[in-house]
């Protein structure tokens, strides 16, 4: 994936666009995919661009007014409550999501960010808190959702609404729960026979160059 900075602000730049994607073959066959389905399962290692790609669809739709919100989760891992730490919601979960925030200011302008942040058209929800919600005409990204237990999965997935799309971000490869096979990316993949949702696998890297050679290496380190 191709990130190119704009030299010049563009005057018709409303929008609050800060770079200009220029997308791989894989990654416009993947977002092709992405866009004629309700729930997308993006997978691929470290460096596979698959937040930035999912950030990138769920932007732009909320930017031509396909969708009305941007919600965003993901699992804290240590303690999916964090009702102990101080502060708002908001502020209880920036660290969590501190690399969603990364990638969206790759994409848009920080204030632009903000001002959707402060009108609530980006919203931050931590897993503990989708229960019993619905989002209606929005884009739900599910980050890191390999560390997501399989009742948890189908929790959020119940949460989709009438003119929704959500996108499942993962890579078994980097589940953090005391045993890999609780994560509930595996089954979440390995569903065929339900129209509307899709698994993309995206095998690229994007990162620097050293790490598809690293990741080979480790493959085989022996897990504690």
């Amino acid at each position: 994936m191709e990130i190119r900075m704009y030299k010049d602000k563009p005057k018709n730049n409303k929008k609050g666009y800060r770079f200009k994607l220029s997308l791989t073959p894989e990654q416009k066959q993947a977002k092709a995919e992405i866009l004629e389905n309700d729930v997308s399962v993006i997978v691929g290692k470290a460096g596979s661009g698959k937040t930035l790609l999912a950030c990138q669809i769920a932007l732009q739709a909320l930017l031509d007014k396909d969708v009305n919100r941007l919600i965003i989760t993901r699992p804290t891992v240590s303690k999916e409550d964090i009702g102990h730490l101080p502060g708002s919601i908001k502020e209880k979960m920036d660290p969590w999501v501190a690399p969603i925030y990364g990638n969206m200011y790759q994409l848009l302008r920080k204030e632009r960010i903000d001002e959707f942040v402060a009108k609530e058209q980006i919203e931050i929800v931590p897993v503990s808190y989708m229960r019993g919600r619905t989002f209606t005409n929005s884009v739900v990204i599910v980050d890191e959702c390999q560390n997501l237990d399989n009742a948890q999965t189908l929790m959020i997935l119940q949460r989709i609404g009438v003119g929704s799309k959500m996108f499942f971000c993962g890579d078994v490869g980097q589940v953090d729960l005391k045993r890999q096979r609780d994560s509930g990316l595996s089954f979440l993949s390995s569903i065929k026979n339900v129209k509307g949702i899709h698994t993309i696998e995206l095998l690229e890297n994007y990162r620097h160059p050293i790490l598809k050679d690293l990741l080979e290496v480790y493959k085989n380190f022996p897990s504690s």
